[in-house]
């Protein structure tokens, strides 16, 4: 418990506007829940801040709602890019492994929706197991989730500490150019739990020491 504690205690996350990563201090009790900064950027992102928060092997990224919504004739696209660093001590290897979201989509007659999400590690799209994105027909109107298992290699810090950069860039996209007057065609991203506040994403890990 000691030894994942540690690892854990040592994601942080990055600011655009800061060089460097902000380091997270290792709890010495056992891990507790903690709150660091998350950086967004994009057109659909919520005013506020976000954050990141660290509890057993899962950091659950906290900001309000996230959606795109479009009136009769029009398109409308809203996207929200997040970027976490994590600065891994030596000694030990890290993995992401999953990202998890959900949310909802009411699509009328004649329009559509779409949800496109890449995942990125050191500025490159991440080779994922299952889909991140979806496509919404005409007539859907319901919930929808994604659990994407992730193919990224181990990152090694057997030796020395490395510090690396992940990110989710994603975009949602409402399409009305022929729906009926008086409808809209929405989607969002909604929250997954609510107990440490509205999270949007999960992303799990698996630490391992060397």
């Amino acid at each position: 418990m000691k030894v994942l504690t540690g690892i854990i205690s040592s994601l942080t996350l990055l600011s655009l506007n800061v060089v460097g990563l902000s380091q997270v201090q290792a709890q010495t009790e056992g891990f507790s829940f903690q709150d660091v900064p998350v950086t967004l950027t994009g057109n659909g992102c919520p005013d506020g801040t976000a954050q990141g928060v660290l509890n057993g092997d899962t950091l659950s990224i906290t900001f309000s709602e996230f959606e795109a919504k479009a009136p009769r004739s029009r398109v409308v696209s809203a996207s929200c890019n997040l970027r976490i660093g994590l600065n891994v001590p030596s000694g030990f290897n890290v993995q992401p492994v999953n990202v998890k979201y959900l949310g909802f989509a009411d699509v009328p007659t004649r329009g559509s929706a779409d949800l496109n999400v890449k995942i990125l590690f050191q500025g490159q799209q991440v080779e994922t197991i299952d889909n991140p994105n979806r496509t919404f027909p005409a007539g859907f109107s319901d919930v929808w989730s994604k659990d994407v298992g992730i193919v990224l290699g181990t990152i090694n810090a057997c030796r020395n500490s490395v510090s690396s950069v992940f990110g989710i860039n994603s975009t949602l996209i409402a399409r009305a150019t022929s729906i009926p007057r008086g409808q809209e065609t929405q989607i969002r991203i909604d929250t997954i739990d609510t107990t440490i506040g509205p999270v949007l994403f999960q992303i799990k890990f698996e630490f391992n020491p060397c």
